[in-house]
């Protein structure tokens, strides 16, 4: 397992877009996908867990992944939140 802080950068934070967007790009990987914020811990292919953690920008996540391409997910999703979700802002 492997886990590393990111942070939310885009301006509206984890909208439904953004946050369709985190899901689609956990989905493409085997390994088992986590999110934290605060003291929630969510499933990070599922939307409406997403959805739930209502971080905002600025907001420190906590993402976790285990199994065989826990590597290549983790840099995939670091890669999107540091885009900002291909926002402008």
């Amino acid at each position: 397992m492997i886990s590393r802080p990111l942070t939310l950068s885009n301006r509206l934070g984890l909208h439904a877009r953004a946050a369709s967007k985190l899901v689609q790009t956990t989905a493409r990987f085997d390994s088992a996908a986590w999110l934290s914020h605060g003291d929630k811990r969510v499933n990070a292919k599922s939307i409406m867990g997403v959805l739930l953690l209502g971080a905002p920008c600025g907001s420190e996540l906590i993402a976790e992944f285990d199994g065989e391409d826990e590597a290549q997910a983790l840099e995939a999703l670091e890669a999107l939140v540091n885009d900002r979700f291909g926002e402008e802002q």
